[in-house]
């Protein structure tokens, strides 16, 4: 009878372990360890990343994460958009950026504004943006670019003695514009401010260029 009573004792004390939160039973998966460890970091708030001149598309981001576990993994969306190089990308958790991106969504296109940026004898020179309008009657024969730093040289045929002038400018893409004279041409000479690839038009005023 004590022997009996001794093993279902025996039994009744396994089971209780089982049950107890505090010991997994066995085959049970272990839950990761936590502790009164401080692991607070600031909130996301805004961050940003600029790119070089160069860039002209973004085809993917990726995010890199932490997970409770402590573990890293990353999270990809494609994208393939064109961008402003001038303008850093920015990730954020702010309803404030939310509420402006709604917002600059609804406005209107915007319509062309040529702004004057330098004039001479024989040729003007208009911007809006990365477009350069070249008000002349003058036939361009020759354009091209030129590294470090980034210009774009276009001749003009005009056997003609200007003087040399040169401007420079504080706005973006269009740093500087230099004007001289050569044996059956002039040339004038746009610097840039970063890496741009260009596409010229003839137009009814004269030319067009357009960076890429």
């Amino acid at each position: 009878m004590i022997k009996l009573f001794t093993i279902i004792l025996l039994l009744l004390i396994s089971v209780e372990a089982r049950e107890n939160p505090f010991f997994p039973a066995s085959g049970e998966k272990d839950l990761p360890n936590t502790s009164n460890k401080d692991l607070s970091v600031a909130s996301l708030k805004r961050a940003a990343i600029s790119l070089p001149s160069s860039a002209r598309i973004v085809q993917k981001l990726t995010v890199e994460y932490k997970n409770l576990d402590g573990s890293i993994q990353t999270k990809s969306i494609l994208l393939n958009n064109s961008i402003d190089w001038h303008i850093p990308i920015f990730i954020s958790q702010s309803m404030n950026d939310i509420k402006e991106v709604k917002t600059q969504s609804k406005k209107p296109v915007k319509t062309k504004k040529y702004i004057h940026l330098f004039s001479s004898k024989n040729i003007k020179f208009y911007k809006d943006e990365k477009e350069l309008k070249i008000d002349t009657k003058d036939e361009l024969i020759r354009s091209f670019l030129l590294t470090k730093p980034y210009r774009l040289v276009l001749d003009f045929k005009k056997d003609v003695n200007l003087k040399s002038e040169e401007k420079n400018f504080s706005t973006q893409v269009f740093k500087k514009i230099s004007l001289g004279t050569h044996k059956g041409y002039y040339r004038a000479v746009v610097t840039l401010d970063g890496q741009y690839k260009y596409k010229k038009s003839k137009q009814n005023y004269g030319y067009k260029i357009k960076l890429l």
